[in-house]
């Protein structure tokens, strides 16, 4: 079982990682937006090569992306089915050269992912799923690859943990996981590729107690999703995406669906 856009929209990931490689690592010119955050003119490429796409696959899809997101709740508000799209994720993985950068679209539908695309524009791989699908990850030779959570870890229980946003809450849940898990394995990885991890069985657990965007997660939810994983607030609820004043997430938990250390996470997220 498929999506029928899901093809097109994989092929216009991958068209906007070519649009933005020629700035990579050449000195381009950075800007600063209103929150103070970095947008260059590899973001905007790639924001219009999507939007132009997305457009003329179904005009009747509204896009929100994050390059052009000054949207009012009163109009978001009637959406029911629309585009979350960060034209380039990790912009700051980006400016330093560093191959950790993303391009994220996902289909919402009543506030849920219906499937994610993400792809690494720096080797040309592409993770896409959705909790209906199943998940994938395709090479740049044309090789897919089947991806799936890991319940059991052989060797020691890994974290995925930002090098860039942490925070005293973030701190004391892991020292709770080192005392369920003893001595903690800690992966640390830019951008979207946080969830992806958990999606092919690298990791086993991403607690995020620090703000992000919904377009920095919306993708990448829908592979973990359709690789046997989940993304919770720490209330225990899925992460979901209706529109809402901000677009600011709450704190999230993703992990493996079905795990018997679920209510123990959450626990250690309210604390």
């Amino acid at each position: 079982m498929s999506h029928p856009y899901l093809a097109p929209v994989i092929d216009l990931v991958r068209a906007a990682g070519h649009a933005i490689l020629p700035h990579w690592r050449s000195g381009v010119q950075v800007h600063e937006k209103a929150d103070a955050s970095p947008v260059t003119a590899a973001d905007l490429a790639a924001h219009h090569l999507l939007v132009e796409g997305l457009l003329a696959l179904d005009a009747s899809i509204p896009v929100l992306s994050e390059e052009d997101c000054a949207l009012s709740l009163a109009e978001r508000a009637g959406w029911t089915r629309w585009w979350l799209v960060d034209p380039l994720d990790g912009t700051k993985e980006f400016i330093a050269g560093s191959e950790e950068f993303t391009v994220n679209v996902a289909l919402i539908e009543q506030g849920r992912v219906v499937f994610g695309v993400v792809g690494i524009p720096a080797n040309g791989r592409c993770y896409y799923g959705g909790a209906e699908f199943g998940a994938w990850m395709a090479d740049v030779e044309g090789g897919v690859l089947p991806l799936q959570v890991r319940h059991n870890p052989s060797q020691g229980f890994t974290v995925v943990a930002s090098r860039r946003h942490s925070s005293p809450a973030q701190e004391q849940l892991l020292d709770g996981l080192r005392q369920r898990f003893g001595e903690l394995e800690l992966a640390s990885i830019g951008s979207s590729l946080k969830l992806c991890l958990l999606a092919e069985g690298a990791a086993d657990c991403y607690p995020r107690l620090a703000p992000t965007s919904q377009w920095d997660t919306a993708a990448a939810q829908g592979v973990l999703e359709g690789a046997g994983g989940e993304v919770l607030d720490i209330s225990g609820a899925p992460l979901t995406y209706e529109a809402r004043e901000t677009y600011l997430n709450p704190s999230f938990l993703a992990l493996p669906r079905g795990v018997d250390w679920r209510s123990e996470l959450i626990d250690l997220a309210n604390r």
